[in-house]
């Protein structure tokens, strides 16, 4: 968007960070500023880029207007799949998860929310049964999208209308991301993955049921595949 509108974007990045979503964001002509893999690192380094550049935060996910444009998913979800008995959703930060719930209350209040995150980064689970927000630390996980802890405006949406979360393990989110991969010819990154492996587990106890998932993200790095193709074939 800024490249289109000729505004400068800088991105704080934590340098664990996959390379390719870095270079997705050097290509669109961003700054990448690089940090430490802690919500203390990111919110110091942001405050340092607004104070000495006099920029302006637009929040991943603890942002209202995110949010609001995040809840377009789930509700051209309901538009093209027509009533839904649960819909499940991703959760890092929270903002996809928040939106989600707001519009699916507001469109088809008989459907359930349902969060999905990984077992090693289940902050988002522990929160709700705590009734307050629950560091995520540094997790390791493979969906690295998903390892931010929740922010307070999703938090006070998921706290009132999600149902519940569920989590899923490495194992099966490796498992869910062949699936898709291979059955379904979508190419998605293991943060979207983790909504499809309780499906394929059979752990909602929603058998017969019609569910929608939102596959958000697709950033994969394809380098590793294409050098073996090479190596094998070339």
């Amino acid at each position: 968007a800024g490249s289109l509108l000729g505004v400068p974007v800088t991105v704080v990045v934590p340098h664990t960070a996959p390379a390719i979503k870095q270079s997705a964001m050097n290509a669109d002509g961003a700054t990448i500023r690089l940090c430490e893999p802690t919500l203390a690192a990111r919110e110091a380094a942001v405050a340092d880029e607004i104070e000495r550049n006099g920029l302006t935060l637009v929040h991943p996910f603890n942002d209202w207007n995110v949010i609001a444009g995040q809840a377009t998913a789930a509700w051209e979800l309901l538009d093209q799949a027509g009533p839904l008995d649960a819909v499940l959703v991703p959760v890092g930060g929270g903002g996809l998860l928040s939106g989600t719930a707001l519009a699916v209350r507001a469109k088809s209040p008989q459907t359930l929310v349902i969060g999905v995150e990984p077992e090693r980064a289940d902050d988002a689970k522990r929160s709700l049964q705590s009734g307050r927000i629950e560091s995520s630390g540094d997790p390791q996980t493979i969906a690295d999208g998903l390892r931010t802890s929740l922010g307070e405006r999703p938090f006070s949406v998921i706290s009132r209308l999600v149902h519940r979360i569920e989590t899923a393990s490495e194992a099966e989110i490796v498992d869910a991301l062949r699936f898709v991969w291979e059955r379904l010819k979508i190419v998605i990154e293991p943060s979207a993955a983790v909504v499809v492996a309780p499906i394929l587990g059979r752990k909602l106890g929603l058998e017969g049921r019609r569910i929608g998932a939102v596959l958000s993200g697709g950033n994969v790095d394809l380098g590793p595949f294409f050098d073996a193709l090479a190596a094998r074939w070339l």
